[in-house]
C-alpha cells in the first residue's frame, strides 16, 4: 500500500499559546479546503519553556487543580483552558508535546481507533529503541509503564476532532521535574503517578527523530 505523505513541522521551543494558534491555523486550513484540498495533514512536535497547566472541556476549571492560581503565578506557571477532549494536564521542559493535525478521511472514522494509534505509537517507539515496555489500562487513555512495581504514566493524550480533522495530541516525559505533576490530578486519575525516560541519558534531538519514524510506521506515512 502507498504511503500517505503528511507535513512534518519540528517547532522548536515555543510559548503556548503561540503554538495553538498555529495549530488552529492548520486545523482550519485543512477542514475549509476539503472539497478541493490533497493536504492530508500536519505532524507538529514542540517542546515549552515554560511551565503550563491546560484543562480540557471534560473537567471543570479547578476540580484537579490542588493549588491556587496565585502559587501557580508564583513558580511562573501558566493556565488554560482549551478545547480539547480529557481532564487537566501539565506541559513544560523536558517533555516532546506532538500534535497531529490529520484529515481522518484518508486513514479511518473511527475516534477510539486514532487514540488506540497514537498510543501504539508511543509504545512501538519506548520498546523499539528504548526496552521500555509501555502498556495500556483498560478504561484509561494513554501510556503507562511498572516501575518498581508501581504503575506509572509516562505519555499522556488529549485530542480534538471536528469534521474528522484531528488536533492537540500527546505528550511524553522525556527529562521533566515531576514534581510539576503534583500540583494536579493528572488526567483527573486520582492514583495516577508519573514517570519519565530521564534515566535513559537520552537527547531531544534522538527522541524526536525516532518518533518521528514511529509515526510514520504506524500510520503508514511519510513525513515531508
Amino acid at each position: 500500500m502507498k504511503k500517505k505523505t503528511i507535513f512534518f513541522k519540528d517547532l522548536g521551543v515555543k510559548e503556548y499559546k503561540v503554538t495553538w494558534i498555529y495549530q488552529k491555523k492548520l486545523h482550519n486550513t485543512i477542514i475549509n479546503n476539503k472539497n478541493n484540498n490533497n493536504i492530508i495533514g500536519y505532524l507538529l512536535f514542540v517542546e515549552y519553556y515554560n511551565h503550563i497547566y491546560t484543562i480540557g472541556q471534560n473537567c471543570k476549571r479547578y476540580k484537579h487543580l490542588l493549588v491556587s492560581e496565585y502559587f501557580l503565578d508564583q513558580i511562573n506557571a501558566y493556565l488554560y483552558k482549551i478545547d480539547r477532549g480529557g481532564d487537566i494536564t501539565y506541559h513544560g521542559p523536558g517533555q516532546l508535546v506532538v500534535y497531529p493535525i490529520l484529515d481522518m478521511n484518508y486513514f479511518f472514522l473511527d475516534i477510539h481507533k486514532y487514540i488506540r494509534y497514537l498510543e501504539e505509537v508511543v509504545i512501538y517507539f519506548l520498546y523499539k529503541y528504548y526496552k521500555i515496555n509501555g502498556i495500556r489500562i483498560k478504561g484509561k487513555t494513554g501510556v503507562w509503564i511498572i516501575n518498581n512495581k508501581q504503575l506509572r504514566k509516562i505519555c499522556s493524550i488529549g485530542i480534538k476532532i471536528k469534521r474528522w480533522t484531528t488536533m492537540h495530541g500527546l505528550s511524553l516525559n522525556v527529562n521533566p521535574n515531576l514534581k510539576y505533576f503534583d500540583y494536579i490530578i493528572p488526567c483527573g486519575i486520582s492514583d495516577c503517578k508519573m514517570t519519565s525516560m530521564k534515566k535513559e541519558n537520552i537527547s531531544f534531538k534522538e527522541v524526536k527523530y525516532l518518533l518521528k519514524q514511529s509515526f510514520e510506521n504506524i500510520f503508514n506515512i511519510e513525513c515531508i
